[in-house]
């Protein structure tokens, strides 16, 4: 397993790498210099799971309001850097706990030594991003095109810039919207390095398609041990991110905790809203702590032999329906009692 060997990289209050548990990150979309909608969308973020928080640093306005905003939030705060090194500087000195830089757009030399003299001064880890979108020209001439080699080389001779500059606390993204190229990136990269690795799939697209893509890339990247931090990135609310994050580790066996709901697909059987009644069930158990799975079947005569190995789990029938545990009929409610019913099954598992 790779990431059980990748080196142990510390972010403020979390730490990566070296078999620590894969870290769900996000990034707001918020202006950085609205202090006050940021700290807002970081601490909905927050209690959604999002692990470490990115914000983008376009401007000098935008690092000083860092510190303001790492006051109020209680996750690490990665500031994300792109052509202007004196930004990095900046955010660094108000308090980002990580910055994310690619050394072939923040200048000469000279400036990533400035930016590498900062990190080390005060031990902030450096993320090198690559995207595929930016590969230098010379590569895609070299492997006829933008290619998994291409971009691992890349990323490589960007860390080698830091690293000869004396400094190796570096964690290293390379990302491509091509979901296979991706894949094969990092299986390649993982090949080369001991550096922990922040995995996503970039540009993956709205809530449907992003959740569809992520899903595909990152559970085979993750499956074959690779990756210590992820990034779901979708166009929409970033809680939307956290929430695909957290049930793609728990799919994979790489998170336990929050309730698992299971659903079946409807059927001529059905004889209740359930489809409604699974998104309801859906928001109910984002408020308890358990580690379960529950199932809500649409039909009362087969759901919950079907449902057999949920802990609890209820099946509509004709104005009516059932509460069940493990298989086993628990009692029959009215059809508008089977949402009070599993809360009530919910609070007493609780207790």
């Amino acid at each position: 397993m790779h990431r059980e060997h990748t080196k142990v990289v510390k972010i403020g209050n979390r730490v990566i790498g070296g078999g620590n548990p894969v870290l769900i990150q996000s990034m707001t979309n918020t202006r950085t210099e609205d202090v006050e909608a940021t700290v807002a969308q970081i601490l909905r973020l927050e209690q959604a799971g999002c692990e470490i928080i990115r914000c983008t640093v376009p401007t000098i306005e935008a690092a000083q309001a860092l510190g303001r905003i790492r006051e109020q939030i209680h996750i690490p705060l990665v500031a994300d850097i792109h052509f202007d090194y004196k930004m990095a500087i900046a955010a660094m000195e108000n308090g980002a706990d990580k910055i994310r830089i690619n050394p072939g757009n923040i200048g000469s030399r000279d400036k990533v030594a400035a930016v590498v003299a900062v990190a080390r001064e005060r031990g902030i880890p450096i993320r090198v991003g690559v995207n595929s979108g930016s590969l230098e020209k010379e590569l895609v001439k070299k492997y006829h095109g933008v290619t998994a080699e291409g971009i691992v080389e890349s990323a490589l001779d960007k860390t080698g810039i830091i690293e000869e500059l004396g400094y190796d606390n570096l964690v290293i993204s390379i990302k491509s919207s091509d979901v296979m190229m991706c894949v094969r990136a990092h299986e390649i990269l993982a090949e080369k390095t001991d550096y922990p690795l922040h995995v996503g799939i970039t540009e993956a697209g709205t809530v449907t398609n992003g959740n569809i893509k992520s899903a595909i890339g990152l559970g085979l990247i993750l499956h074959q041990g690779i990756g210590d931090t992820i990034r779901v990135s979708l166009t929409g609310d970033p809680v939307e991110e956290i929430r695909s994050a957290r049930l793609i580790l728990r799919t994979l066996g790489l998170r336990k905790g929050g309730i698992e709901v299971v659903s079946c697909p409807t059927c001529g059987r059905t004889r209740i809203n359930l489809i409604g009644l699974a998104g309801e069930v859906e928001k109910l158990v984002e408020d308890y702590p358990l580690d379960i799975k529950v199932a809500v079947m649409g039909c009362a005569v087969n759901g919950p032999g079907e449902a057999r190995e949920a802990d609890i789990g209820i099946a509509g029938g004709q104005g009516e329906g059932l509460l069940f545990r493990h298989g086993e009929i628990v009692k029959k409610v009215p059809e508008d009692q089977l949402l009070p019913a599993l809360r009530e099954e919910l609070e007493n598992w609780r207790q």
